[in-house]
């Protein structure tokens, strides 16, 4: 579990941290019903959430359809002058859309990484309390990748809010 904490820690560091990756999302949400499943991280992890696995452009694209829907359904009852109104409105609110930050209705790389981190914690909690029983070779193998895991984790973290400071 320690080695596949270090894993996701690396492979989440490829990926820009303020936009949502579909892929890694669903991965993640694969993923953390099998970290659950161990007796001892389940109650420490009982209120981390599933990933949203929801992209700006699907956010655009349903707001288009919509749209096009609303506008298509009212096009004959609404006069010239609302019909435009109706249309420039869309357009300007596709274009606010577009800034509005994906955190907000999506699971960034970012969040992605406070996920991954907390289950770290959560693993060396259980290492440092000495529940698994391991002997001492195994003890500092764990430790050493979960140390990884931390550094990788909190330096990806680190160095996104140093870029907005």
């Amino acid at each position: 579990m320690a080695a596949r904490c270090r894993e996701e820690a690396l492979e989440l560091a490829r990926y820009d941290q303020n936009r949502v990756n579909l892929d890694q999302c669903r991965r993640f949400n694969q993923w953390l019903p099998q970290v659950r499943s161990y007796d001892l991280l389940a109650p420490r992890l009982a209120t981390l959430q599933l990933a949203r696995p929801v992209a700006r452009w699907q956010v655009i694209t349903l707001w288009l359809a919509a749209g096009f829907v609303l506008y298509a359904a009212l096009a004959g009852r609404l006069s010239q002058t609302m019909g435009a109104m109706l249309l420039y409105s869309m357009l300007f609110s596709t274009i606010l859309l577009f800034f509005v930050p994906e955190r907000l209705y999506g699971t960034t790389i970012e969040l992605l990484e406070g996920k991954v981190l907390r289950i770290v914690d959560a693993l060396e909690q259980i290492l440092v309390a000495d529940e698994l029983g391991l002997s001492e070779a195994a003890y500092f193998r764990v430790k050493e990748n979960l140390e990884e895991a931390r550094r990788e984790l909190r330096q990806q973290i680190d160095l996104e809010h140093r870029r907005w400071r």
